[in-house]
């Protein structure tokens, strides 16, 4: 009953990102919230990591943030309003075992949430970001059992969150 535009992109190329804008606003004539939540990892550990792993997802989780907001942010300011939601991770905040580029990435996204927020927030766009732990998905369920069994072990609910979990937090 909605009506929806499915657009494949990939956020760390900015034609890529300025075409689905464009379709974007054509179709709905206006654009209310950006939700930056492509993310991916390329885990090992910082010995192990090569320098495209190590890039690509920064690209992907960091470029990619950078360049669909500049991309939607003029919109958003003209309007006078509008919501921008970062996607982190506990692994940007905390750190996380072979995960220096993923932390590397969600940790600077939070420095761009703080400053988007300091930027816009007077302007009527609101800049947040969701800092999630490990959820059950695909990209979790590639890690090793013993690093799972690991990280809900230290979680107060002693399991992986799911994705309805997040899905709530950015509602």
């Amino acid at each position: 009953g909605y009506d929806v535009l499915f657009q494949q992109v990939d956020v760390s190329k900015q034609d890529s990102v300025e075409t689905l804008v464009q379709k974007t606003i054509e179709h709905f004539g206006k654009i209310d919230i950006l939700i930056n939540n492509a993310g991916i990892t390329r885990d090992a550990m910082l010995t192990k990591m090569t320098l495209e792993d190590f890039q690509r997802v920064l690209d992907v989780n960091l470029t990619g943030v950078f360049i669909c907001t500049q991309a939607v942010v003029p919109y958003l300011l003209e309007q006078g309003h509008g919501k921008i939601i970062n996607t982190s991770s506990v692994s940007g905040i905390y750190g996380n075992f072979g995960q220096t580029n993923y932390a590397a990435s969600k940790a600077a996204v939070v420095g761009m949430t703080k400053t988007w927020a300091k930027e816009f927030g007077k302007k009527g766009v609101n800049v947040n970001a969701v800092a999630p732990g490990f959820v059950n998905t695909a990209m979790v369920a590639k890690m090793p059992e013993k690093a799972i069994d690991q990280m809900t072990s230290v979680v107060a609910l002693k399991r992986l969150g799911e994705s309805r979990d997040i899905a709530n937090a950015y509602l």
